[in-house]
């Protein structure tokens, strides 16, 4: 019994003498994560733009929410505000960069023409090209068509270059100047060219509407070409 007495004092002796414990070090405080930390793919703010022209090409310019953008993109809503302060700032840049590819349709439209058509057809072709070009955006690309035209902004003296095609020109500019040419080619009196812009486009505008959103949304693609054609053929005798 003594012995044991004695191993387990001494024992007891050895456990006293561990160096105690060090309290373990407190976590850093948590704080939401920067930019840098989630979002490590190069222009954030092109991305952004991308994400909202994905919504708007989903459900038009009420689809554009900048929670959902961030989302998309990976990153805090926070990071968004560097460069968008809210929604409508989003909305306002995809609206630019929908008129822009509106622009790039007509374009494309324009330079399908063949420059050997005498000056006086070729007026008249490139008006038309331009209005083909506006209807075939609206139904290939509705939900960026609806947002193009979302806000009421004026488009008179418009110069920003986000709303433009390859040519600088955004769309009304680019009707503006087959108008022009409609006058060089003295296919259109000077006297009826003030405000022919606003009658064209008019016309044009409110078929793309009537496809869309209206009673004509159920024609055929080949209706669809068909009316589109007459109404040209309008608009054209027209001014």
């Amino acid at each position: 019994m003594g012995w044991v007495y004695s191993v387990h004092m001494r024992n007891h002796a050895d456990t006293k003498k561990l160096p105690a414990r060090r309290p373990e070090p407190a976590a850093p405080a948590s704080r939401p994560p920067r930019e840098r930390d989630t979002y490590r793919h190069g222009d954030l703010k092109r991305a952004l733009l991308e994400a909202g022209m994905a919504l708007a090409r989903e459900g038009g310019p009420q689809a554009i929410v900048l929670r959902e953008a961030t989302r998309r993109v990976g990153v805090v809503p926070n990071a968004a505000y560097r460069h968008f302060t809210n929604r409508e700032a989003l909305l306002q840049a995809v609206r630019a960069a929908a008129l822009s590819q509106l622009a790039l349709a007509m374009e494309d439209e324009l330079a399908r023409l063949s420059p050997e058509i005498p000056a006086s057809a070729l007026a008249r072709a490139r008006l038309r090209a331009i209005g083909a070009g506006y209807l075939s955006f609206a139904r290939k690309e509705p939900g960026l068509f609806r947002t193009a035209f979302a806000m009421p902004d004026r488009v008179e003296g418009d110069t920003d270059p986000a709303k433009a095609g390859r040519s600088g020109l955004n769309p009304f500019q680019l009707l503006g100047q087959a108008l022009d040419e409609l006058v060089t080619a003295r296919s259109l009196p000077p006297e009826r060219r003030p405000g022919a812009e606003y009658l064209a486009w008019s016309a044009v505008h409110g078929l793309a509407m009537l496809m869309l959103d209206g009673p004509l949304r159920g024609l055929a693609p080949d209706q669809v070409r068909a009316v589109g054609e007459h109404l040209l053929d309008m608009v054209e005798r027209g001014l």
